[in-house]
């Protein structure tokens, strides 16, 4: 843990084995509730007395551009550290490492275009200003899977927006968020603005807990998060939560099949498929089902699965040994039901694959909604198809699921693509592409998959909060009489 920019000792330690290959890749410091304290403390201090929330937006973008530039510096090291403790593709890290120094420089951006609003139409001794200031202290929650990069769709918009901060990374990918918070300090980023805290769920209940957060955002699981607006409520802290997904790719027989087809497999198996925005499930129109599935199943199949460190793997391994066998219990929970394998299907064990948690990518065809593998987050790389014969029946699909985060769809028909991303309950709809966007666009979820936003304006905005300054100008004798006048009462 890092508090006022010093290490912090903990009282106990979580060795961190990496998923490729089982070797020890990590000891991570596990923070207890006092720890917690103590950097909540810190933030609070440098919340309520220093420098950060007191500067220039100007300022502020200095530093946060700064901490780009050394991210940019250090992205070999932060990718390969992603990469050994999460297992990601080194290729896909790299990528993400790029999307955080994106994300810090466009946080910076707003931190300087940082506005309220003012009304003047309420008669010429009125002026209203609506100020927009920082909410206070900010606890940050971040999962595994994107260690780095939804870091950075949090820290530096919490920042940039005058707040002070104390995150807590996952305890399975540490090592790139200790990093980065070494590079907020080299910096010039005022002590105390932002605390890091290292653990597991100790550490992870007792910042949702604490009374001195204003605000916690949280990205994981939608079961956790029902625990973290439990917690939440003691203290009425605000909370923004972004959970679990089951999108859908939609293929219409009018879409370009090439770019389907490809777009289809990089949504589905993008990460390992452990990503909450996974296009977890294919909907494919009847008339074209039987050549497209062909065509992916055998696309599938040449994929590489390996080593995270190999820049030729396109799938890596599981995070974990129980998530492995979780991954594999809906492959073998989707067969029982009726699904037929028509890719993959089981652990991948060749060669050097042996030691660690992987699996073959895999489809399942001749799914049906009724089955758990239709409607449950599976987070791995695992295909479920369902075919739909309109429209309608492709949106009824799509939206037969608890989840609301993202859905992909596939079409050259303009109404088609309007109709339809309209029709989709789901907080983004990508069209001709899959997880494809820019900083500049807010993300977050409906129903299940949370609420709030990250990115874009609307993803500052969560780290703010408003005050009205309601002013009259000019004598107000008389105005405030609460009795009336003394010839009125005779």
């Amino acid at each position: 843990s890092l508090i006022d920019a010093r290490p912090h000792s903990a009282p106990r330690t979580i060795d961190r084995f990496a998923p490729g290959n089982g070797i020890k890749a990590a000891e991570v410091n596990a923070a207890d509730a006092a720890t917690v304290d103590a950097a909540v403390i810190a933030a609070r201090r440098a919340f309520d007395e220093g420098s950060w929330p007191r500067m220039t937006g100007f300022e502020r973008a200095a530093i946060l551009n700064r901490v780009a530039d050394l991210i940019d510096v250090h992205a070999d090291e932060l990718a390969a550290l992603d990469a050994e403790e999460g297992g990601k593709p080194l290729k896909l890290a790299r990528g993400d490492i790029g999307g955080a120094a994106m994300l810090t420089r466009y946080a910076a951006a707003l931190a300087i275009e940082m506005r309220g609003d003012t009304f003047s139409n309420s008669g010429p001794d009125f002026t209203g200003l609506v100020l927009r200031e920082p909410i206070g202290v900010a606890g940050l929650i971040v999962p595994w899977n994107f260690p780095a990069l939804i870091l950075c769709q949090k820290l530096p918009f919490a920042l940039g927006a005058g707040c002070t901060v104390v995150a807590k990374p996952s305890e399975l990918t540490t090592g790139s968020a200790v990093r980065i918070a070494e590079f907020y300090a080299e910096a010039g980023l005022p002590t105390g603005a932002f605390n890091l805290v290292t653990g597991d769920s100790e550490a992870g209940s007792a910042l949702a807990e604490h009374p001195g957060i204003d605000l916690i955002s949280f990205t994981g699981s939608t079961a956790t998060g029902r625990r973290v607006v439990e917690a939440s409520k003691k203290s009425l802290t605000k909370v923004h939560l972004e959970l679990g997904g089951k999108a859908a790719s939609l293929v219409f027989a009018d879409a370009d099949l090439d770019d389907a087809a490809e777009g289809v497999l990089f949504g589905a198996y993008f990460n390992c498929g452990e990503c909450c925005v996974s296009q977890s499930r294919l909907l494919v129109q009847e008339s074209i089902a039987d050549e497209f599935v062909a065509r992916i199943a055998d696309s599938a199949a040449r994929l590489k699965v390996g080593q995270p460190l190999d820049d030729a793997t396109d799938v890596g391994p599981m995070i974990h040994d129980g998530h492995l066998a979780k991954v594999l219990g809906y492959v073998a929970a989707g067969r029982k039901e009726g699904a037929r394998v028509a890719a993959g299907g089981a652990q991948a064990t060749d060669g050097d694959l042996a030691a660690g948690y992987y699996v073959q990518p895999t489809i399942l065809n001749s799914v049906t909604p009724e089955m758990k593998v239709f409607s449950e987050e599976i987070f791995g790389p695992v295909l479920p198809v369902t075919t739909f014969t309109d429209e309608a029946d492709a949106v009824a699909k799509a939206n037969a699921v608890q989840y609301g985060l993202s859905n992909s769809m596939w079409s050259k028909n303009i109404d088609h693509v309007l109709d339809v991303a309209k029709a989709l309950k789901s907080g983004t709809v990508y069209v001709n592409t899959a997880i494809d966007a820019p900083p500049n666009m807010p993300f977050g979820g409906y129903k299940a998959s949370g609420y709030g936003r990250e990115m874009g304006q609307a993803g500052f905005d969560e780290y703010t909060t408003l005050k009205s300054v309601n002013i009259r100008t000019g004598r107000r004798a008389g105005t405030f009489a609460i009795t009336a006048p003394r010839a009125a009462r005779q």
